[in-house]
């Protein structure tokens, strides 16, 4: 059976962060997807109780913005957040068309489960690097992710999309 560990990958290619990062965003994102399916939840579950907990009560529009999901996206899962009690959503009394969640603890709960499930995920995505190294590279990473953030705010562009090699 082919193993693709077994391939020899091109030089010109393992040399271009470009093409380093997006197969290893595959690689993370098929080990995130594995545990969370096994659990029957979902990244954005995650991501939306995680801002909650962190920032407080938001509208659904805040949510979306703080963890980059699209609204539709949102509004389905503080749906499914909702119909499991680990969120509640109302009206806002300053604009009724407006609805603002707020994480239960039953939500805190979860949020505890799915970020030990998560460290699982780091655990065996890093497990090459030392604690030193995966400190030193989320850093890095974090630094790129800020600049281009903040260089789409200013109105610069980023560059070609993700499907860049």
């Amino acid at each position: 059976m082919d193993n693709p560990a077994d391939r020899r990958t091109p030089t010109r290619l393992r040399s271009k962060p470009t093409w380093l990062i997006t197969h290893l965003a595959t690689h993370a994102g098929r080990l995130l997807g594995e545990a969370f399916d096994a659990g029957e939840w979902r990244r954005y579950h995650y991501a939306l109780l995680a801002a909650l907990e962190e920032f407080g009560p938001a509208s659904q529009a805040e949510l979306g913005r703080r963890c980059r999901i699209d609204r539709s996206y949102v509004v389905e899962a503080v749906t499914e957040l909702a119909e499991q009690k680990l969120v509640v959503r109302a009206h806002d009394p300053a604009d009724r068309r407006r609805n603002i969640i707020t994480i239960t603890d039953a939500g805190i709960d979860r949020l505890h489960r799915l970020g030990a499930t998560l460290d699982g995920v780091q655990d065996a995505l890093l497990a090459p690097l030392s604690q030193h190294e995966r400190a030193q590279l989320t850093d890095l990473l974090s630094r790129v992710l800020d600049h281009h953030l903040t260089s789409r705010r200013d109105g610069a562009s980023s560059g070609p999309g993700p499907t860049a090699g």
